[in-house]
């Protein structure tokens, strides 16, 4: 398995307070198999002043100390990035990171206040040949007034990740509700651990593939956190992932397992206006 969103980096954010606390999680990653995780601290100005130089360094530096340790877990960059107005530019510049240097990234919108325009934010970040991935949509306060926004959102190619805790009840009964629901309408395609800790927010992906087994079958569940994931470090488009294919210059190279990087480019000022016409109503 692959986990694309967790903080197991030490002190960076609220999640790993120590390098001992992120070899018990990358232990306890090891046993319950995930071979690989995107370390993803938030980056969150004013509250978790990160940075991609920052976060580059220090996933080298703990990949170096499991490998010390002879602890046989394999680390990759990303953020969770929260909601920002320079948010393109930010990627571009680096500041803001994709996972494993992929065209896919994280997004994290506010947990309590449903942001305006978010669709406009989103066309533009897929305009810009990304393909965002919305962070645990199921624990958002505002998902029931924006339930509809969330389907439309996911139908024009913007990703859902929902938290394996979720699945577990570990949020409550609300987020759970609403993680069953978003798996039961084909609308979740990644299941990730949003892990913190070792002991109150642990790494519990393989109980979460087991709770949505239950959900969308065994082959959908291995699809959320194994072969859908090892798709967006690779950088390839996985079948059925966005909507906004039909709407490429004619040319079928948005087909299943092809490259993202550069496809949206094409003929770029007519397919914008069609771009918008669709995400946009």
């Amino acid at each position: 398995m692959i986990d694309l969103h967790s903080h197991i980096l030490p002190g960076l954010d609220d999640g790993s307070t120590a390098l001992s606390v992120s070899f018990e999680m990358a232990r306890r990653y090891v046993d319950i198999g995930v071979e690989c995780v995107a370390c993803t601290p938030h980056i969150l100005p004013g509250l978790y002043n990160n940075s991609g130089t920052q976060i580059r360094l220090a996933v080298d530096a703990l990949q170096d100390r499991l490998d010390q340790e002879g602890i046989a877990l394999r680390l990759t960059t990303g953020a969770d990035n929260h909601i920002a107005p320079d948010f393109v530019e930010g990627l571009r510049s680096g500041h803001l990171l994709s996972l494993g240097n992929s065209r896919y990234v994280l997004v994290e919108p506010p947990h309590h206040v449903a942001p305006t325009r978010l669709e406009d934010f989103f066309f533009e970040i897929i305009l810009a040949d990304y393909v965002p991935i919305l962070t645990h949509p199921e624990r958002l306060t505002w998902i029931e007034e924006k339930y509809a926004l969330m389907r439309r959102l996911a139908e024009r190619g913007v990703w859902m990740q929902i938290t394996s805790g979720s699945l577990l009840g570990k949020f409550g009964r609300r987020p759970r509700y609403w993680a069953e629901r978003m798996l039961a309408e084909g609308l979740v395609h990644i299941l990730a651990s949003d892990a913190h800790d070792n002991a109150r927010r642990r790494p519990d992906l393989l109980k979460g593939r087991i709770a949505a087994e239950k959900i969308v079958g065994v082959e959908e569940a291995a699809s959320l956190v194994a072969s859908r994931p090892k798709d967006v470090l690779c950088n390839k488009l996985a079948k059925g992932s966005v909507a906004l294919r039909g709407l490429a210059c004619g040319d079928g190279r948005w087909g299943s397992g092809t490259d993202v990087q550069g496809h949206i480019y094409t003929n770029r000022g007519n397919f914008a206006q069609r771009l918008r016409r669709f995400f946009v109503q």
